[in-house]
């Protein structure tokens, strides 16, 4: 299932780069035209596919670390300089980022991309593609991934430039929020009858109704962050229309850990919409990569993962995101790694043999170079024993050792390189089911028998062996959102939903509310000079 998108390559590339060009000074032996490609269904599909070549792009780097960074989920650190990175991560913790900031810049350069191609994509094809169900269906595919791409700009920045038409190179100011977001809304319902109605193999990693629908549930749901007006019942309304589906169901307890693992895709029935990852699969001009191992695996852990690389292991949570995992019979606390290390046998320990400079760098003793053997201990603090200015943990054991880390894309010993298999969901059933717990929480109305109550417990039923909760409140069910969705990309928007960004976690304390929109890139600025920077930056 990982060959899904195995045939985007070069040559579809090309098609969109002699579509752009005029008056070549060049004799042209061979062109690529409508009348001689695209032609056919399958190649209908190849011209469509830059468009999810793009969206995978940068969907696992520049979208997860602008959205979790910046949260008390994960926390970034030097260690003896690695990882500085011109203060990137660091300024995504502090909330001290500026227009310069490289994440803040590949976020704009990536959404603008996907927007772009799809642009150019749905051009070609309504030229090439015969009147029918099939060019409806994929047109609709298209826009989709647009308004997707729309959100992810919304809910970033605000404000934003509305281009759907391919070849304006002209430039564009940006539109209010409020105008975005209608124009999102209107492109999903006006999708959603050509969508297909079917899930699984056959609308993997593509669109179906039900994207839509999810989509349209997370835009209604933060619709008052955006907007001011809240859209509960909307909401409630496009939950229920993925509920009334039946496509999907919340996966038991006794696969929830396997839903994210290297071999996971199309038969996983949370995955309402998910983005495919292919070691093998060869991304244009785009990252199109998932190093979730590579960052988040302890170095001294490569033989127990069997990983064909020693991974780098920068990155973990903070002991304040960490005490939302306090139930002992949540299967979800596993994808944790804390403590005292074992191999995969849960017996043999996980030992490391270095010097006891090596173990402590701030060791005074005139053994320095002494060897000096231990247990892998992951540790729940943070502490910057090197240098506070330079946000640096220092480049020993203890500081490698710092931090819990989290491993649900479980490490992929298949894979030759740092690159995954393990697909990444976008939109999952059970968020559909916590949304509208919410949604009727806030106020909205209750559907189909079912009470916020009952929806947060259908999700808890299939985690916990506990009891059934008798009870939820708005900050009870923020919690369970951050046990169900770690390390999924949405943090930032619960937080912000839930007023909680502006808190104090780790080291952060700016509470500068101007922040819960990033500042427009400057290159941005510089390409297009319609554009003025967003309030406060």
């Amino acid at each position: 299932m990982k060959k899904i998108f195995k045939y985007i390559g070069l040559p579809i590339l090309a098609v969109g780069m002699l579509w752009s060009c005029e008056n070549l000074d060049v004799p042209i032996t061979t062109q690529l035209t409508p009348d001689v490609f695209p032609q056919n269904s399958a190649q209908y599909i190849q011209t469509a596919g830059p468009v999810y070549a793009a969206f995978r792009g940068e969907f696992s780097f520049a979208w997860w670390w602008s959205q979790s960074l910046t949260t008390d989920e994960a926390i970034m650190p030097a260690r003896g300089g690695n990882w500085f990175d011109n203060r990137n991560y660091i300024a995504m913790h502090y909330h001290d980022w500026t227009a310069d900031n490289g994440i803040i810049g590949s976020l704009w350069d990536w959404s603008s991309k996907v927007i772009g191609t799809s642009n150019q994509t749905i051009s070609i094809l309504n030229q090439a593609m015969p009147e029918g169900a099939e060019k409806a269906t994929m047109i609709s595919e298209l826009k989709t991934m647009r308004a997707i791409s729309y959100y992810i700009m919304m809910d970033s920045y605000g404000n934003v430039p509305l281009d759907t038409v391919y070849g304006d190179f002209s430039s564009h100011t940006k539109s209010d929020r409020k105008v975005v977001f209608e124009f999102i809304e209107k492109e999903l319902k006006k999708a959603i009858p050509n969508l297909s109605a079917a899930s699984g193999i056959t609308t993997y990693g593509r669109p179906n109704k039900q994207t839509a629908n999810a989509l349209l549930a997370k835009l209604y749901l933060n619709a008052e962050v955006y907007t001011g007006t809240a859209r509960y019942n909307d909401c409630i309304a496009a939950c229920d229309a993925v509920i009334n589906s039946g496509l999907y169901a919340v996966e038991p307890r006794s696969t929830y850990l396997q839903m994210f693992y290297p071999n996971n895709g199309p038969q996983m029935k949370e995955f309402i919409f998910a983005i495919p990852y292919d070691p093998a699969a060869v991304s244009v001009g785009f990252n199109g990569q998932m190093y979730h191992s590579r960052y988040d695996v302890p170095r001294s852990e490569r033989a127990k993962f069997g990983l064909p690389f020693t991974p780098s292991a920068p990155r973990s949570t903070l002991p304040e995101f960490y005490a939302n995992f306090d139930d002992v019979n949540d299967i979800r606390n596993k994808q944790w790694l804390t403590g005292l290390q074992f191999m995969n046998d849960g017996v043999t320990k996980v030992m490391v043999t270095t010097t006891k400079k090596g173990y402590d760098q701030f060791y005074t003793g005139s053994d320095g170079g002494a060897s000096y053997t231990y247990q892998v201990d992951l540790t729940p603090d943070i502490v910057l024993r090197q240098s506070v200015t330079l946000f640096d943990l220092g480049n020993d054991e203890i500081a490698w050792n710092m931090g819990y880390r989290n491993i649900k894309f479980y490490p992929d010993a298949t894979s030759t390189s740092r690159n995954q298999n393990n697909d990444v969901p976008f939109l999952r059933y059970s968020d559909i089911l916590l949304m509208k717990a919410e949604a009727i929480l806030r106020g909205g109305n209750s559907t189909l028998g079912q009470t916020a109550l009952t929806l947060v417990n259908m999700v808890r039923s299939s985690r916990s062996t506990s009891a059934a909760w008798t009870g939820v409140t708005l900050d009870d069910l923020y919690k369970e959102r951050s046990r169900e969705f770690t390390q999924e990309a949405w943090h930032r928007n619960d937080m912000i939903r839930f007023g909680k960004y502006e808190g104090k976690w780790g080291f952060k304390t700016n509470t500068d509310t101007y922040r819960r929109i990033f500042p427009i890139p400057t290159n941005a600025l510089v390409l297009n000079p319609a554009l003025i920077q967003n309030p406060g930056y």
